[in-house]
Formats: structure tokens, C-alpha cells, sequence
């Protein structure tokens, strides 16, 4: 079992930056992919982006150029560097990780964007 605990979420003016954080414990699995994903209300729950173990990166067309996913596999930490924050950012934040069939999520960090 992995166990995710997001972390970095809070109130943030638009045009500002947020660093959220994610640490991962128990099993360690060399090939994962870790990612971020958010849920506005009401809404679905979409991906952000996503990085490989060897840090490939994907992002949502939404965030490119904004956002900027990092890992650390040593300490089993993903990072969402998030700058020029909207109002449309806002979400509930969810650490997530993957590797082959297992899908592990964490409970989530709320990002609120003010205008």
C-alpha cells in the first residue's frame, strides 16, 4: 500500500503562486508515475499533470506554461509549482500515483484563488 499526504494548498490573490507538496509512504515502486489532478465544485475531477519516474511530463493544456510538475525519488515527493494563479484554478488538489494496475490517491489540498 502507498499512503499520499498532500500539502501547500491555501488562499492566494490571483497572479500569485502556490508550491504544493506530496509525500509518499509505504511501498516504493521504481517506474511510477506520480501526477496531480483537481476537482472544482461541481465539477469532475481532471487531470493537471502528470511526470514519469524518469520525468516525462504532461499537463493540461489549462496549466501549461503555469504550471511545473517535479519529483524527487529519492524522498518519494511529487511538487506542483503553480504561478499566475486565476480564479478558475481553484480546486481541491489531489496527489496521485500510479504504477502498472494500483492507483493510489491522496485526501486532497484546497487551493482557493481569490480575484
Amino acid at each position: 500500500q502507498v499512503q499520499l499526504v498532500e500539502s501547500g494548498g491555501g488562499l492566494v490573490q490571483a497572479g500569485g503562486s502556490l508550491r504544493l507538496s506530496c509525500a509518499a509512504s509505504g511501498r516504493r515502486f521504481t517506474g511510477n508515475t506520480k501526477g496531480w489532478y483537481r476537482q472544482a465544485p461541481g465539477k469532475e475531477r481532471e487531470l493537471v499533470a502528470t511526470i514519469t519516474y524518469g520525468g516525462y511530463t504532461n499537463y493540461a493544456d489549462s496549466v501549461k506554461d503555469r504550471f511545473t510538475i517535479s519529483r524527487d525519488n529519492a524522498m518519494n515527493m511529487v511538487y506542483l509549482q503553480m504561478n499566475s494563479l486565476k480564479p478558475e484554478d481553484t480546486a481541491v488538489y489531489y496527489c496521485n500515483e500510479v504504477w502498472n494496475s494500483d492507483n493510489y490517491w491522496g485526501k486532497g489540498t484546497l487551493v482557493t484563488v481569490s480575484s
